[in-house]
């Protein structure tokens, strides 16, 4: 299982302790690690096809003082899609209105029609990377629809309908970002933290340390922004629970990684 860790601040807040210790987690999480830091509707995005544990980069970058007031970062075990660049996470992508869309998933899209056309078209192999390439389509034929960018409950409720649609039967944690608003989903019992420090809201698949932590909603999308909860979602109820044959399927996707 992926892990996830991301925030959102009115002001940017000291992360080097929170990273060092979600980083260390990659010793059970060894087939990569990434971070997104935005700056408007810009990205930077860091990430290696390596144990963060391992990395000499990420070693020396966590040396150096980082402060954000939204940012995500991913440390990743595989179960679709070989240890390469394009499987590591965050996944960025642009809609036609030039907004950028950052996301990250811990979970396994077991069956989900909507997102077969997209195993084509996309650069890498994961599930993941499929869920942002079919979200990125809704949003472009929203607009086209609309002929006008879409408004931020609009995006909400688009996400909201497309995370109702792809749940059932499949494991769904994600984080993503717009470049306004940070939404969270889980629907996995006890894989998805959020801890109020401040003005900010952080998000972690493990409680850190630092900070007092709660359980997110089951089954149920929220989004965020400047550290404010906008919008909630609908409760699907589309629990994903572990079965042998599921696990038996996982077992066979990473055999063959």
């Amino acid at each position: 299982m992926c892990e996830l860790f991301g925030v959102n601040s009115t002001e940017k807040i000291q992360l080097n302790g929170m990273l060092k210790e979600f980083f260390s987690h990659g010793i059970d999480h060894p087939h990569g690690w990434g971070m997104a830091f935005f700056y408007g509707n810009a990205v930077s995005l860091e990430k290696q096809p390596e144990a963060s544990f391992k990395s000499k980069y990420l070693k020396q970058r966590l040396r150096v003082e980082i402060a954000a007031d939204n940012m995500l970062a991913h440390i990743r075990l595989a179960t679709k899609g070989n240890m390469d660049y394009e499987n590591t996470h965050p996944f960025v992508m642009r809609d036609n209105s030039d907004r950028t869309w950052t996301l990250e998933h811990n979970g396994t899209i077991f069956a989900c029609s909507a997102l077969d056309p997209f195993v084509k078209l996309q650069q890498g192999q994961t599930d993941s990377e499929r869920i942002l390439c079919y979200l990125i389509s809704r949003v472009n034929e929203a607009q086209e629809k609309e002929g006008r960018p879409l408004t931020r409950a609009e995006r909400f409720h688009l996400v909201d309908e497309i995370v109702c649609e792809i749940t059932p039967e499949n494991k769904v944690n994600l984080l993503l970002y717009d470049g306004e608003m940070m939404y969270a989903h889980t629907n996995y019992q006890n894989s998805l933290h959020s801890s109020r420090q401040g003005k900010a809201i952080l998000f972690s698949t493990r409680p850190l340390t630092q900070g007092r932590w709660e359980l997110l909603p089951m089954n149920t999308l929220v989004a965020y922004e400047k550290g404010k909860l906008l919008f909630k979602g609908t409760d699907h109820g589309n629990e994903f629970v572990d079965s042998e044959e599921k696990m038996r399927l996982l077992f066979l996707d990473f055999a063959s990684l």
